[in-house]
């Protein structure tokens, strides 16, 4: 869990980072199809998979799959925040929009990983 914590922190730090950077030195990303293709099929099959793995997990009793249903349920808010900024800067221009929401799922791995990092509970 820590190991997975630390994944978490590390991927913060860079999207956070680098996000920070674009901001300032305004940076104009292009246009991203098949990221905006990729988001809108992920905010589309991760509620689905998380809702499978959550029930999977009550009917075997496991809190290794409770947790990943979790995991799976954060994948469909960075999918929608990936989107959010994609789509804003194609649409409308919003160069901006896209290191915002990778600011946004920045501070979102960064809590996932505080809250893997605390957790005593491994059992």
């Amino acid at each position: 869990m820590r190991l997975v914590a630390i994944a978490f922190f590390a991927l913060a730090a860079y999207i956070g980072i680098r996000s920070i950077w674009d901001l300032v030195t305004a940076v104009r990303p292009d246009e991203s199809v098949p990221g905006i293709v990729l988001g809108a099929v992920s905010l589309v099959v991760m509620p689905a998979l998380a809702w499978q793995k959550h029930v999977s997990a009550n009917r075997l009793g496991s809190r290794a799959l409770e947790a990943d249903s979790k995991q799976t349920s954060l994948c469909t808010y960075l999918s929608a925040f990936l989107l959010i900024g994609l789509g804003a800067n194609a649409v409308f221009g919003l160069w901006w929009a896209d290191p915002a929401a990778g600011l946004a799922i920045a501070v979102l791995a960064a809590r996932e990983g505080f809250g893997l990092w605390t957790e005593e509970d491994f059992c």
